[in-house]
């Protein structure tokens, strides 16, 4: 954490783990749709700081790097999750992809 970036070590830890335990498909979209690489097989989530996310896209077999700017800085933890939900939501109807429910 520094005056750049508000996010510690472990908490980006924390996150990255939720996200590639419980949301790979998602990162994926998001990858897909706002990343501009639609051809990513899989996408899993690799960092993140204040300024954006990063993941790393399987592509024909090979890892590419992918770094999304969030839509603002952010610079508290509950602003990653509307984020992600955001870009997740941006995603689908980019894709073509119904709304999710409950969100």
């Amino acid at each position: 954490m520094s005056e750049t970036d508000p996010f510690t070590a472990d908490v980006v830890a924390q996150i990255m783990r939720h996200m590639n335990e419980d949301h790979a498909g998602d990162s994926r979209m998001i990858v897909q749709a706002l990343g501009g690489r639609p051809d990513a097989e899989s996408a899993l989530m690799s960092g993140m700081d204040a300024e954006g996310i990063d993941f790393v896209a399987v592509v024909g077999g090979a890892e590419v790097p992918v770094r999304i700017a969030w839509s603002e800085r952010l610079t508290e933890r509950i602003q990653v999750r509307r984020e992600v939900v955001r870009m997740s939501d941006e995603a689908r109807g980019i894709l073509g992809m119904a709304p999710r429910d409950g969100r």
